[in-house]
């Protein structure tokens, strides 16, 4: 059961990878581009963790909390250069 569960969790973020990188192309504006590489560092964080409960090391969760930290902090300082303009 936790194999199906886990193969279902795999699908799910290779999808969201798929569109997320489709709305990186795609977008029509900085806010969407940056909305999208925001969506895609949420994904990998959810990657290593998932990694990190395959391979049974959960030191990679430390990994994925910096790993978040500093994907707020970047989204934080892009917002507010967006918000001055150019």
């Amino acid at each position: 059961m936790a194999d199906i569960i886990l193969q279902v969790a795999i699908v799910l973020i290779f999808f969201s990878i798929v569109f997320g990188v489709v709305r990186l192309v795609i977008g029509a504006t900085a806010v969407d581009r940056v909305v999208a590489i925001d969506m895609l560092t949420v994904v990998t964080i959810s990657l290593v963790a998932l990694y990190a409960d395959i391979s049974g090391r959960f030191v990679y969760l430390d990994v994925a909390l910096v790993y978040g930290l500093l994907s707020f902090l970047s989204v934080l300082a892009i917002a507010r250069f967006l918000e001055k303009g150019p």
